[in-house]
């Protein structure tokens, strides 16, 4: 599908803008509007907007005029204009509201630096962005011009990533790091791409999407010499897929750059299957792989904009089998105290048996898979994967219940509300009288 068949829009406000600035990235991040006279000559704007860009304590305004011109300015439910421009029920409280809700913070070995997953980090590169999206996850550091990284910051952060080998993908995020200077873009790439253990580096952006100009032949160059290099857009509404995003995908995929697309379910701008599938549809057209759809975290500011979690699922429901399977996101809740990214979907195992499992499929037909009755269990013993795992003893889960690496998982304080205040006597004795063992195995060495 040529990039052409996308619509390529410029508000009237900047019709007479010469081509070579308005390609131009660095005019559009000069060129930002951020204060209410700013909107007053590209939009009409409702009293609710005015009443919150007035305010001098919201999070931070920021929007290119490339953005801009997406928006319907007759439309004050325009999708767009609902996800970069501030209203007054920013302003309100919402139970569950938290600073963190992802507790980043608690995971951060080094200041910018998040350890949540056994075998990938992330790294904040930059509190910047292009432009700031109204539900922002990490509104509490993002949007101060006075508070990015330090040098040092990133340098600890490095240090970190080179001292701890099960650490296999880093991804890049922030902010944005394709708002930050190209050579130290390029310098932070060279030296993690010099560390053995690092295998993977994902860049996390919504530039490509608020300012698509940034994607420039000589970025794509600097970029594909660091592969394998994934990188994730975040695109919300089938509005935002336009001639100059399709453009930008297009180079990054022929300078061999996977894309994925990260997006977020919001209350009066995609909460609809239609739309989502419309989204998903023109994203693969563009070469972007749909990888999630999250729900709105609980941060401030974003109360407005959360949906009950039946809403995902309802969406799901109209993706899977109404679409490519390719085309169908992750639904997940990124959960609160650092629970991570857990996956939610419609039931689709009604029932199932020793030997059968019953199943039904998005149309509603109910069928049933034969399971085998001689299958012959993997065997950890023989196998050189599991001989080297690579998740940590306690960081497994359930998948560490599975695997014989752990009898239980326990809440807090379960062991000393079990002791009922008792000494140490011969029942207590042996404290590691359950040992993990692989399948078949008795323990006893063979004689």
């Amino acid at each position: 599908m040529a990039a052409n068949d996308f619509p390529s829009k410029r508000a009237p406000f900047y019709k007479d803008v010469p081509d070579e600035q308005w390609f131009d990235w660095r005019w559009q991040l000069s060129h930002r509007l951020n204060a209410l006279e700013d909107f007053e000559p590209v939009l009409e704007l409702t009293a609710s907007e005015r009443k919150a860009l007035s305010s001098g304590h919201l999070f931070r305004v920021e929007i290119t005029p490339y953005f801009a011109s997406l928006i319907n300015p007759d439309d004050p439910n325009d999708p767009v204009r609902r996800q970069v421009i501030p209203t007054d029920l920013e302003m309100a409280r919402f139970t569950g509201m938290m600073e963190d809700s992802l507790s980043e913070d608690a995971h951060s070995p080094v200041p910018g630096l998040v350890h949540r997953y056994p075998d990938h980090v992330l790294m904040l590169l930059t509190t910047q962005c292009a432009s700031y999206c109204r539900y922002c996850t990490r509104g509490r550091i993002v949007g101060d011009p006075n508070a990015t990284f330090t040098r040092a910051e990133l340098d600890a952060q490095i240090d970190y990533i080179e001292k701890t080998p099960q650490v296999r993908d880093v991804l890049l995020s922030g902010g944005d790091p394709l708002v930050l200077a190209p050579k130290l873009l390029e310098d932070i790439l060279t030296r993690l791409r010099a560390i053995p253990h690092v295998e993977i580096i994902r860049i996390g952006s919504r530039v490509p999407v608020f300012m698509p100009m940034r994607i420039t032949d000589e970025l794509c160059e600097m970029l594909q010499r660091f592969h394998p290099l994934w990188l994730n857009i975040h695109v919300n509404h089938p509005n935002e897929i336009t001639k100059e995003l399709a453009q930008a995908c297009d180079k990054m995929t022929r300078a061999g750059i996977p894309l994925g697309n990260q997006s977020v379910l919001l209350a009066g701008v995609n909460d609809c299957a239609h739309i989502q599938r419309k989204l998903v549809q023109d994203l693969v057209r563009i070469r972007v792989r749909p990888y999630y759809l999250y729900m709105c975290d609980l941060v401030e500011g974003g109360g407005h904009f959360r949906t009950p979690v039946s809403k995902g699922i309802e969406i799901i429901e109209g993706l899977r089998g109404h679409t490519s399977g390719f085309a169908v996101p992750t639904f997940c809740v990124d959960a609160p105290a650092g629970g991570g990214k857990v996956p939610v979907m419609p039931n689709y195992v009604i029932s199932s048996s020793d030997h059968k499992v019953v199943l039904r499929n998005y149309e509603g037909m109910v069928s049933t898979y034969e399971e085998p009755l001689d299958y012959k269990p993997h065997d950890p013993t023989t196998c050189p994967y599991c001989q080297h795992k690579r998740v940590e003893v306690g960081q497994g889960g359930v998948f560490g219940l599975l695997d014989g690496q752990q009898m239980t998982i326990k809440p807090e304080g379960f062991d000393r509300l079990h002791t009922r205040g008792g000494g140490t006597h011969r029942l207590r004795m042996d404290s590691d009288k359950w040992k993990p063992l692989g399948i078949g195995d008795t323990g006893r060495e063979e004689e």
